[in-house]
């Protein structure tokens, strides 16, 4: 059975802005910025899997007596929790 690789998202999603802020800074090679771009792409592919992943486990844990208990996320339920942290 093959292996599944744990994606760190922070860590992925900081590369991914580090590589950003290079290219856009205009100072890379073509060659270089084609590299970046490459690898760019390959952690948004891993970023978007991490989060798909997290959303299926927010789903299992939200089942209820066999079925899905679906609600809508409120963004400012959490800005207001981290006020008070």
């Amino acid at each position: 059975m093959a292996r599944v690789k744990k994606i760190d998202f922070e860590a992925s999603l900081s590369e991914l802005e580090a590589l950003v802020d290079q290219m856009e800074e205009g100072e890379l090679t073509l060659e270089e910025s084609l590299k970046a771009f490459e690898a760019g792409m390959k952690l948004t592919r891993d970023c978007q899997q991490a989060l798909k992943d997290a959303e299926q486990k927010v789903e299992v844990l939200m089942k209820q007596g066999g079925e899905l208990v679906s609600e809508p996320l409120d963004p400012d339920e959490f800005e207001d929790d981290a006020d008070e942290a």
